[in-house]
């Protein structure tokens, strides 16, 4: 359980990470030797770091039997055209992706963003411009890639802070590391816990909502709707955002590109079929602009969740076998 200090959320300014003496303990040493690793490993070149975590995510890919065996039971269910060797294959390529988009996000952590921002690539940005040009307030729907954290932080640089939701680490330094390399350049970052209201309220300030869909929250609120080829437990909460925010939702996905070394950031037109709809389909929308943006590139998504964890009444539970 993640232990608070006094006063470190404001409830409207976000979740606010402070350092705390208990996090020197000897325990917490092994994590620290760590960072400092990976922090002297962002002065590489790409060209020389890039090979290096190819490797390195490959082999790892292959020893994180409980990740690997939920990615498995996903494809199966989501992209049941592809063979079992292709699915194997696919599981390879997210393992890298997620170790090298990781390292991007620490270069970005602990480099001058100068070192960075001539490997990003924007792709329908102008969209995203026009909007807040014109005063409108936006909600950004971003699918769970392995570069989630990049785009907000890039935003942020630019002068645009972004508003998300965020579950704690269950280790404390690994919590307060993670959460103050997001909140580098700014924005705010709102727990799951406390609900959505502050949420809401940075939107209506004029902060970018960051908002993530494809996350299984039971069935209670939930829409079933047709995912991939198969179906998930979706939460349809995007529609009354909107309405409350007064937002444009545009979708948003990031694709780290290892050949070249460098993240594209795809935005596509904002969903306008949301404002009058039932929550069926709003859940069926959302999912539709969640594989439109992971198909091309199924490798960045994180397969290793447990996307497909509620099922209809009388269903094969995906996962019990694991």
């Amino acid at each position: 359980m993640i232990k608070k200090a006094p006063g470190t959320e404001p409830p409207h300014a976000g979740f606010i990470p402070v350092f705390q003496r208990q996090f020197l303990h000897p325990r917490y040493w092994g994590i620290w030797l760590g960072v400092c690793f990976i922090a002297a490993l962002t002065y590489l070149p790409a060209r020389v770091l890039g090979p290096i975590l190819t490797a390195v995510g490959y082999l790892a890919g292959k020893f994180i039997r409980g990740a690997r065996r939920r990615a498995r039971v996903n494809l199966s269910y989501c992209l049941p055209e592809l063979s079992a060797k292709q699915r194997e294959q696919l599981i390879d390529k997210m393992s890298v992706t997620a170790l090298q988009s990781g390292m991007l996000m620490a270069q970005l952590c602990f480099r001058s963003p100068r070192h960075v921002l001539h490997r990003i690539r924007w792709h329908g940005k102008p969209i995203l411009d026009e909007l807040l040009q014109q005063g409108n307030s936006v909600i950004l729907l971003v699918p769970h890639g392995w570069a989630i954290d990049l785009p907000a932080m890039l935003l942020a640089e630019q002068g645009r802070p972004v508003a998300g939701m965020f579950h704690h680490q269950r280790n404390p330094v690994i919590d307060y590391l993670w959460n103050r390399g997001r909140l580098r350049f700014g924005g705010r970052l709102h727990a799951r816990e406390r609900g959505i209201k502050f949420f809401i309220h940075s939107v209506r300030q004029g902060y970018l909502g960051y908002y993530l869909p494809d996350e299984d929250y039971g069935a209670e609120h939930s829409e079933f709707a047709d995912f991939f080829a198969t179906y998930k437990a979706t939460l349809p909460v995007i529609g009354r955002l909107m309405k409350v925010c007064r937002a444009t939702v545009l979708p948003l996905f990031p694709v780290y590109d290892n050949r070249q070394r460098r993240l594209d950031i795809f935005i596509r037109p904002p969903l306008e079929d949301l404002s009058d709809s039932d929550d069926a389909h709003i859940a069926c929308r959302m999912n539709e602009e969640v594989e439109s943006l992971v198909r091309p590139n199924p490798e960045q998504y994180a397969w290793t969740l447990r996307l497909l964890k509620t099922r209809r009444p009388g269903d094969v539970q995906p996962y019990h076998t694991l």
